[in-house]
């Protein structure tokens, strides 16, 4: 695919897809997905982190070589490692890839960490680790004594003297959001964020970067959204359905969606009512249950947060769904769901809309 047909640059500019989502037992896999990805017209390929088999820093590496144009953005638990050797991976990766590489934070639940052992994932954590690192990204040599621990002389021995790799935090709550707006380069907002939810995140981002006295436009908003294009009936509701309910279940965060949406809480206590989530007892329903094994609680879900929430149907139906959330405010989508070998029909629909909006 050439970049020159029409809605290829856009499709380029605002589309990635995850790698390896979910559990991994090959994680060899990833690197065909990215190149899959780059060969389809995708922009980003988006890397999490599970510890085991879906080390963010390793396969950033290999993707790097494995493909030539795509972005690659890593996930890092901020609190997992030392502030330099995360920065000296960005850095070193930002120059092994060309420029292509983003980093991204993400808040673990405090619980996981502490299971680990590792400090939790607080603001101040984050806002020193960002600041630590871009000071070290500057060539500094950074001297810190505070939340992140006792640092009396950090600094990039050989520092890559290329632009510094972009910082994305991904954020639902208020408080989230407006730290993102406040201290990242870009925000990513959750799965089933509708585009009235996107509309309300981004002006909520937008309004804490200006108060900061930063450019509330330069903070990009991306948005990772479940696709299920073309899926038989059963795979569809896994992915979307069986998935969703391993988002609305927890306590807090199924909360946090719901009310940037603006939509009925009382379904989420249907939810957790249900026997298999009620007797949990607190624990992760993705970490007891398949998302197969979760399709009949996802029943309880309301046809209208599917709608609202997801991209799902014919191909041409979910590249519709998806110009709503561009058009609500997102600068970049996320696919998630879907397998980068499946998105074929879906970028060519992309593309048709894409070059529909004259974009």
């Amino acid at each position: 695919m050439t970049l020159t047909e029409p809605g290829a640059q856009a499709l380029f500019d605002k589309f990635g897809t995850y790698i390896l989502p979910g559990r991994v037992s090959d994680p060899r896999r990833g690197i065909d997905e990215a190149i899959e990805a780059e060969r389809i017209g995708l922009g980003c390929v988006w890397i999490s982190e599970r510890f085991a088999l879906k080390e963010p820093a390793v396969l950033a590496g290999a993707v790097a070589q494995a493909t030539s144009k795509i972005r690659i953005t890593g996930t890092f638990y901020a609190t997992m490692r030392h502030p330099i050797v995360t920065a000296s991976t960005a850095n070193l990766m930002q120059a092994l890839s060309g420029d292509r590489f983003r980093v991204m934070f993400a808040r673990a639940v405090p619980a996981y960490m502490k299971m680990l052992g590792s400090p939790p994932i607080t603001m101040d954590r984050l806002a020193d680790t960002i600041s630590i690192m871009k000071r070290l990204w500057e060539g500094e040599t950074v001297n810190y004594e505070g939340i992140m621990g006792n640092f009396p002389m950090l600094k990039l021995t050989d520092k890559y003297d290329g632009p510094q790799p972009p910082i994305i935090f991904t954020a639902i709550g208020p408080k989230s959001l407006e730290f993102a707006g406040a201290h990242c380069d870009g925000v990513l907002l959750h799965p089933f964020v509708s585009p009235q939810g996107v509309r309300n995140s981004a002006r909520i981002v937008r309004e804490a970067a200006e108060k900061a006295g930063r450019d509330p436009m330069a903070v990009r908003i991306y948005h990772n959204i479940i696709v299920a294009p073309d899926l038989p009936k059963d795979e569809e509701d896994a992915v979307v359905r069986g998935r969703a309910i391993t988002y609305f279940e927890l306590p807090g965060f199924g909360d946090l969606i719901v009310e940037i949406n603006e939509w009925d809480k009382s379904v989420l206590d249907q939810i957790r009512a249900h026997p298999k989530i009620a007797s949990l007892n607190g624990k992760p329903a993705d970490q007891a249950y398949t998302r197969q094994e979760l399709v009949d609680v996802g029943q309880i879900l309301p046809q209208q947060w599917i709608d609202e929430g997801a991209a799902v149907g014919t191909a041409a139906q979910c590249a519709d769904q998806l110009m709503a959330y561009l058009d609500a405010g997102a600068d970049e989508i996320l696919l998630h769901g879907a397998a980068p070998k499946d998105m074929g029909p879906l970028t060519s629909e992309l593309k048709r809309a894409l070059a529909a909006k004259g974009l």
